[in-house]
Formats: C-alpha cells, sequence, structure tokens
C-alpha cells in the first residue's frame, strides 16, 4: 500500500482565509431580494430552498431564506406537505405525495483549500453535517420521504437496522421520536459483545436517551440471515403484539429514500444560481455505505443542468455490489439509466467497515487540525482519504477541474475511535504558575 506524507502545515492549509484561497467568491450571496451581510473570513454559497413551483415549494420561501422577516415567524419544522419533484425528475416514478421538515437545508458551500491538489484543481465542501445535531448527516434526507410515508401508512412505530454505531439507526431513533413514534433498532456487533449491555459511546447514547428499543446480532448471524429477513422477524413480533411497525432498510436506501438527495441536486442548482460569479462543478465525491445517497446524487447530477460527474468511495462491500444496488434503486424508479453510466464507484474500505489504518485516523487528525473540518471515520474521512490518494495517483484526471466533496456526517462515530486517536492527538499540558506570581484565597471564582 502506498503511503503519503500529507503537509498541513499553517502556511499550505488556510482553509477559510480569503487573502490566500484563490476562490472567485468574494462574500456570501443570496438572492436579490434578501442579501445578507458579509461575514469576513468565510466564504459560504447559500440559497433560498424554493421549490421550482412559487405555491408548491416543500418548504417555504419565508422559513428557508437566510434572513426571514421577522414580522412573520413561520414553524415549519416537524411539518408535512405534499411535495413537487423538480421538473427534472417529474417523469420519475412513483413520485412522493409528501415529505416531512426534519433538518435545517440548505446546507452551506464553501472552499476547501487542500493542499497538494493538482495543478488547478479546486475543492469545495457541502455541509451537510450541518443539517442539524441529533439530525445531521445525509440520512435525515432520506428520513424526510421515509417518514412522512410510514405516517401515512398509519404507522406506530418505526423498525430499522444497521452496524452498532450506525448513524442511520441513530437518526432514525431521534426522527421518529419527534413524531411520536416508537423506534425498535437492530443493531450489529461483535459475536463476543452481543450478549452485553452495548454502553452509551458515541451514537448510542443518543439512541438510548430517547428510548430506542434495540436488539443486538451478531456480525455472524447478520451474514447468515440477512438485514431483510431480521427486520421481517422483528416486524411480524410487534405486528403480534398490535403494533403497527413500518421497516425502513439499511441507510434508508431504497428507491422513495433516493429522493432524498435527488432534492439535494434541486438544493445545489439554487444555491449556484444565487452565486454571484459563476460556478460549476465538473465532480461530485461522496462516500457510499448503502448506496441511496450515491443514486439520487448521480441520477439528479445527470438529469439536471448540473452534469457533475459522480464519484463514489465505498466503506464496505465493493464497486460491483454497489453498481448492482444502485441500478436497482434507479429501476425502482423508472429511471431508464445504467447506473455504470452516471457513477464511478472506488473502494476505500481498507480494512473493513468502521475499521481503519492509523494512516486514516491520522489524516482524519490532520484536516481537523488544519482546517476545523471534523470528518468522521466511517464515511466521509475514509472517502477523502481516497479521493487524496486518487489525486495524488493520476493528477492528469482531476487537473483544472471543481469539485464539490459532500460531507455526510457522522460525527459521533468518532467517539467510538477514543483509544485509536488518543496517540495521534496531544497539545496539553498542566500549566506553569511562576511562583513570582500573587496568590491570595478566594481571588478566583469558580462558577
Amino acid at each position: 500500500m502506498l503511503c503519503y506524507n500529507w503537509n498541513f502545515s499553517r502556511g499550505s492549509f488556510n482553509i477559510l482565509n480569503p487573502a490566500a484561497a484563490s476562490f472567485p467568491i468574494q462574500s456570501i450571496i443570496n438572492s436579490k431580494k434578501n442579501p445578507i451581510k458579509l461575514i469576513p473570513k468565510q466564504e459560504i454559497i447559500r440559497s433560498s430552498y424554493s421549490s421550482s413551483t412559487a405555491n408548491s415549494s416543500t418548504r417555504s420561501k419565508t422559513a428557508m431564506e437566510a434572513v426571514p422577516n421577522p414580522q412573520k415567524p413561520t414553524f415549519e419544522f416537524l411539518t408535512k406537505k405534499p411535495y413537487v419533484p423538480p421538473s427534472w425528475a417529474s417523469h420519475l416514478n412513483p413520485i412522493p405525495s409528501h415529505v416531512f421538515s426534519l433538518s435545517h437545508f440548505p446546507t452551506p458551500i464553501h472552499k476547501w483549500n487542500l493542499p497538494n491538489l493538482p495543478k488547478g484543481t479546486e475543492v469545495y465542501l457541502k455541509r451537510d453535517d450541518l443539517s442539524g445535531m441529533q439530525l445531521s448527516g445525509n440520512k435525515v434526507r432520506k428520513l424526510e420521504f421515509l417518514l412522512a410515508d410510514a405516517v401515512a401508512h398509519g404507522a406506530d412505530c418505526i423498525i430499522t437496522i444497521g452496524g452498532i454505531q450506525s448513524n442511520h439507526c441513530r437518526a432514525t431513533a431521534v426522527a421518529a421520536k419527534y413524531l411520536n413514534l416508537d423506534c425498535y433498532l437492530i443493531l450489529r456487533t461483535s459475536k463476543v459483545l452481543v450478549d452485553k449491555d452495548p454502553g452509551l459511546t458515541g451514537n448510542l447514547l443518543v439512541e438510548r436517551l430517547v428510548g430506542a428499543h434495540i436488539d443486538l446480532v451478531s456480525k455472524e448471524e447478520y451474514a447468515k440471515v440477512g438485514s431483510v429477513a431480521l427486520t421481517d422477524v422483528l416486524k411480524a413480533k410487534l405486528l403480534n403484539e398490535g403494533r403497527k411497525p413500518y421497516v425502513i432498510p439499511v441507510g434508508g436506501s431504497n428507491s422513495l429514500g433516493t429522493w432524498g438527495y435527488i432534492e439535494a441536486v434541486r438544493e445545489i442548482e439554487e444555491q449556484l444560481q444565487d452565486v454571484k460569479d459563476e460556478v460549476v462543478f465538473d465532480d461530485i465525491v461522496v462516500a457510499c455505505g448503502s448506496g441511496g445517497t450515491i443514486a439520487g446524487l448521480s441520477v439528479g447530477s445527470w438529469l439536471s443542468d448540473l452534469k457533475a460527474k459522480v464519484h463514489a468511495y465505498c466503506v464496505c462491500d465493493d464497486p460491483e455490489y454497489f453498481y448492482e444496488y444502485a441500478q436497482g434503486l434507479l429501476d425502482g424508479l423508472h429511471a431508464g439509466v445504467s447506473s455504470r453510466d452516471i457513477v464511478t464507484i472506488q473502494n476505500a474500505k481498507g480494512l473493513g467497515y468502521a475499521m481503519n489504518t492509523t494512516e486514516e485516523l491520522k489524516f482524519v487528525q490532520e484536516i481537523a487540525e488544519a482546517s476545523g473540518v471534523v470528518l468522521d471515520p466511517v464515511y466521509s474521512g475514509k472517502a477523502a482519504f481516497g479521493m487524496i490518494r486518487n489525486m495524488a495517483e493520476n493528477p492528469k484526471n482531476w487537473e483544472g477541474r471543481r469539485v464539490l466533496f459532500i460531507h455526510t456526517g457522522g460525527l459521533l462515530g468518532l467517539f467510538d475511535k477514543t483509544q485509536e486517536l488518543a496517540p495521534l492527538v496531544g497539545n496539553w499540558r498542566r500549566m506553569d504558575i511562576h511562583e513570582s506570581i500573587p496568590r491570595k484565597e478566594g481571588t478566583g471564582k469558580m462558577f
């Protein structure tokens, strides 16, 4: 395996300093009707999140503009509304009838001044990690459609499944409680831990705080039985108890969930339209863990005017599996396109799902120290690592291109990596207070 010496010195990596960046956008730009004040030392692309149909927006203009009218307070969060798709996606079928507002959209885009990029290459970040706190990340975009469907079907509880530190399961547990639905999680863990209390680390803490019901299954059982059969077993049990369960698949990745990132493409288009200086993205880079995000991004980019080439870095399974899985999602929407024609998938799983090499964790640490951008170790961290490695190995393929990297969240997953990260971080010491400094009891108040 090739090794790289990442140079993240402050001199070569100054992410939000306009003076040091060759960035064409010198201010934050919103719509002409609603200009917003400049924010020094930040470059962010924002827009109102309006539908192509003026009276049918999924999020009202007042609620989502950067500077809402204080005279007209709105309460759009956690409301369900009729959904109107982008005009370029109106032929897809089925089209969701409703969507819930569960997040804070649009998420910002800003330039990411990574060092040692190929000649003329620019990288931007789409901050889906900032879509909320408890509901941050890419999963919430899918849940906006999936939970609207669950409510429409009269569900009183939600079932979903994932790894022991699943971001999707945490987001589902929180969103379900927002909507007064119980949540049942099937979490995959090691066979030595399957009979033990799973603890309160990272996503588990949030899930258990909001009262999610957790069933543990070993990785070996999961591999033999499969996620569909496992959720079916729990669904049958709950039906026998008189409940009305609604099953959401791994990662929320089915054809309905795919609409979350079709809608994200519309959001990106609208953000670019509101930018003073023209910005066109040649490439979109994103992590792939269950397939729904890449299916939505790729078909949306293909159908819309965005026309960016989508690169996915899979963090589990292999590219062949995800080409086939994404194809199933596209066929479920009658998209009429081959997944292989609209997305390029590369392997970035390294040691395996949710497992990291020291080199990968060092990369995450250095990115955070240099830029303040914290990548999660399971998804975006591996995808960014793979992107930078690919650029180093094949610089000609990236020269002069403008790249949008989708940060899909997952911050809580870092708390499960504290032991591995401990040797990589330092910067602490006991403060040296010279004996000549006056001391008097009670001088310092401890609040």
